[in-house]
């Protein structure tokens, strides 16, 4: 008789170990929100720590310096510019002092954080958009282009900010019929997927607000759902079964009709938050008022969610931050940092994968996303997508000086809703088709195209030859030709609308 021993799939992530910080590195006294929302309460980058706190009288929240511990003290300042409960928090990918809060006061607020924190109370934003008309719950930023921002709120209405001039460039009226639980990019920001209260998963153009995709009742139960792009294309949802069980499945966006892969894990009612880490493929899944933290590596092998592990701790968690590649110790093989929330206090949680070398380990650090965009705002909106630009993290990463740091500008004229072609209606049949359009931006493009006449000369000490006259000739050029394209792009979506008007008018709608 002869035994075949089992074989053991092979992983670099199988040993993966949560190891929570010592006492003296937390953060104390911090009385965290306890708002009837869903949101992870927390946002984390390599530079700053921010969480909503309970506020008298409106709404706030607490930033300070990723290296802060110990006790917060109560007359710490604060961001409280909002006139009710903040219900979400972002930071921007693209630069570490910018902050996106979104609010029960129906408004979205940009900050712009100084270096080292706060000195005194913040309580003037540095851009405001208003365009919901009801509270907003949701905020994702693009993960290529500089400064354009996804809101959603509870009045079923996604929006789509340029955030460096204030402007409402798109708005999805008509994709959702109920209450939105989540809205995730995919990798190169050409497409979102929502998640909605009718249990519907989609996926959906923001550019011309076409719902590509849709697949209904992804999960049976009548609890809130969430669901995230993975870097192939993939989408992963997390929900509920009929029998209240949390699930979590994997789909393929060619073929929705089935999930590729759905689990049961047990029967607790929080909602289970995803958090993703591209660079390894792994997901982590983070329940409000669970004790524990499970994780998962997502592969192409069958079963396709492996799972790897989970921390357990005594206390539950209100919410949890989750720190970006950039920020983590890459001398410690530390692969992911969660920050997580207690009642009154946050406590750094670290997954490490143990090696007994001291060298820079490759394979766990592929290239990860930089602070530099891929894409200016314009030039998403004229149609153009690109993955992240990337950044080795060998020997430790240092964040070089971004070339568009100051393009957030402050108090920017905002668009009123009303104005423009805003207020014309979609065609019938034409889902979700964007109600406000960047008619008026294309305008300003047109009247700031430069001129080459202009041109920078650089002499040598040799004479007065031009030094870099091509080059400045060829930035010239290819800035001229993008703004082109938004210019047409918009004239075109100008003449749809125009047509469309005609239509009405005519009495064919």
């Amino acid at each position: 008789m002869s035994f075949r021993r089992g074989v053991v799939r092979q992983s670099k992530f199988r040993h993966v170990f949560a190891q929570a910080w010592k006492a003296e590195h937390c953060i104390d006294d911090v009385r965290v929100s306890r708002v009837t929302w869903d949101s992870p309460l927390c946002a984390v980058n390599p530079k700053f720590i921010a969480v909503i706190i309970e506020a008298g009288g409106g709404g706030a929240f607490l930033v300070v310096p990723i290296s802060k511990s110990g006790r917060i003290d109560q007359s710490c300042p604060t961001v409280c510019g909002h006139a009710a409960p903040v219900l979400d928090i972002q930071w921007s990918p693209h630069d570490d002092n910018v902050i996106a809060s979104a609010s029960e006061d129906c408004t979205v607020k940009v900050w712009q954080i100084p270096d080292g924190g706060l000195t005194s109370p913040m309580t003037d934003a540095t851009v405001t958009l208003e365009g919901h008309s009801k509270r907003v719950g949701l905020l994702a930023w693009h993960p290529t282009a500089f400064n354009i921002l996804l809101t959603a709120g509870c009045d079923n209405v996604i929006c789509v900010w340029n955030v460096g001039t204030g402007e409402l460039v798109y708005q999805l009226d008509d994709a959702h019929p109920d209450l939105i639980y989540n809205v995730s990019w995919n990798k190169d920001g050409s497409a979102i997927c929502t998640v909605c209260k009718d249990k519907a998963l989609r996926v959906i153009d923001p550019r011309r607000g076409a719902v590509l995709k849709v697949r209904e009742k992804v999960h049976d139960g009548t609890r809130p759902m969430r669901a995230v792009f993975l870097s192939d294309g993939k989408i992963l949802t997390t929900g509920f079964s009929r029998m209240s069980e949390r699930q979590l499945a994997l789909w393929d966006t060619k073929d929705l009709s089935e999930p590729m892969v759905i689990q049961e894990m047990d029967t607790s009612n929080g909602v289970l938050l995803p958090f993703y880490d591209p660079d390894t493929n792994m997901v982590y899944l983070c329940g409000k008022g669970d004790c524990t933290i499970r994780y998962f590596e997502v592969t192409d092998e069958s079963p396709y969610v492996h799972f790897l592990s989970l921390y357990s701790s005594k206390e539950p968690q209100r919410g949890a931050g989750f720190q970006s590649k950039r920020g983590v110790d890459v001398n410690k093989c530390e692969i992911a940092r969660f920050y997580k929330l207690h009642e009154r206090k946050v406590e750094p949680i670290s997954m490490t994968v143990p090696r007994k070398s001291d060298l820079f380990q490759g394979d766990l650090y592929p290239d990860t996303a930089s602070l530099e965009p891929a894409l200016l705002a314009d030039e998403w909106i004229a149609g153009q997508d690109a993955p992240p630009l990337l950044v080795s993290l060998s020997g430790g990463y240092t964040a070089p000086p971004s070339k568009h740091r100051d393009t957030l500008r402050s108090k920017p004229k905002l668009v009123s809703q009303d104005s423009g072609t805003g207020a014309v209606p979609p065609s019938a049949g034409n889902v979700a088709a964007p109600t406000s359009t960047p008619t008026s931006a294309a305008k300003e493009t047109e009247e700031e195209t430069p001129q080459p006449t202009a041109a920078t000369r650089e002499t040598d000490g040799n004479g007065d030859r031009p030094k870099r006259e091509d080059d400045v000739l060829s930035e010239l050029l290819a800035e001229m030709k993008a703004l082109r394209a938004v210019v047409l792009a918009q004239n075109q979506r100008i003449e749809l609308l125009e047509r469309q008007l005609a239509r009405i008018e005519d009495g064919d709608v």
